[in-house]
């Protein structure tokens, strides 16, 4: 056997593969691996840059494992402060929306979190919302496919307390500058924004106020110096913004009030 069958030949392949976690995404593939042949292979393929929550099938969100198709979005560690923010606004009972749900972390989230929350998610990725139902429906959720409020069902209108849009705002010029896990394993039309990374943001913005119940809530990410023109954005929809930030999480997000 190679020293690749070892944790510590594991991690010196991945800290050459440039991996910052080298030890921790060490643990995560020896667990995963079902024998040395397979370890091999997983660490060759993390060498090679594919994600690692692609290469274990799962990703650890807000202490849920929430199930990742090879090709869907990463469920980044950051948005825990956006999704962790929805929970403490949402009542019990709330009708939740989770737009651009991606694998459906934040709906999984409020299912688990918020007591008997009704929760319907939606997504333009066909991949992804093979993923979302996976992680949603099994707790009690619905998941749509369509671009995002179009396929959701006509009797929410005006009844949404919580809605939760992880919309794409990097910079359609700036996608290049991403590392290489998303870059290049990741659909482009969960990452790119356009121009100036607010176009997806402005349509649910636009659209957002006729979801809403009176006092339901518009949760988005940005970064820190998208904030000032998202709130803009959510301002002239007749939306309150209000920009939230957390230092340890690195994450900016703007939550916005119907009146």
């Amino acid at each position: 056997m190679s020293d690749t069958g070892t944790g510590t030949g594991v991690v010196e392949r991945l800290r050459a593969a440039g991996c910052v976690f080298a030890e921790e995404e060490a643990e995560m593939l020896l667990a995963a691996a079902a024998g040395p042949a397979e370890l091999d292979a997983m660490v060759e393929r993390r060498a090679a840059g594919l994600p690692l929550e692609h290469i274990v099938g799962w990703a650890e969100f807000a202490g849920l494992r929430i199930e990742v198709d090879g090709g869907v979005f990463v469920p980044r560690r950051r948005t825990e402060f956006l999704v962790g923010h929805a929970v403490e606004l949402a009542r019990p009972g709330a009708v939740c929306v989770d737009l651009c749900c991606g694998s459906g972390a934040a709906g999984a989230v409020l299912l688990d979190r918020v007591p008997g929350a009704e929760v319907h998610a939606s997504d333009i990725e066909p991949a992804a919302v093979r993923c979302a139902r996976r992680n949603v429906e099994p707790r009690g959720g619905r998941v749509y496919e369509g671009d995002l409020f179009a396929p959701l069902p006509g009797e929410l209108r005006g009844r949404v307390g919580i809605l939760v849009a992880n919309v794409p705002y990097v910079p359609t010029e700036e996608i290049g500058l991403l590392p290489p896990e998303a870059r290049d394993h990741e659909p482009h039309i969960t990452l790119d924004g356009g121009s100036d990374g607010l176009d997806v943001l402005r349509r649910v913005a636009a659209d957002a106020p006729e979801w809403l119940a009176p006092g339901g809530h518009l949760f988005v990410e940005t970064s820190e110096r998208q904030a000032e023109s998202a709130v803009a954005v959510m301002s002239a929809a007749g939306l309150v913004p209000k920009v939230v930030t957390s230092d340890e999480w690195w994450a900016t997000a703007v939550v916005a009030t119907r009146p």
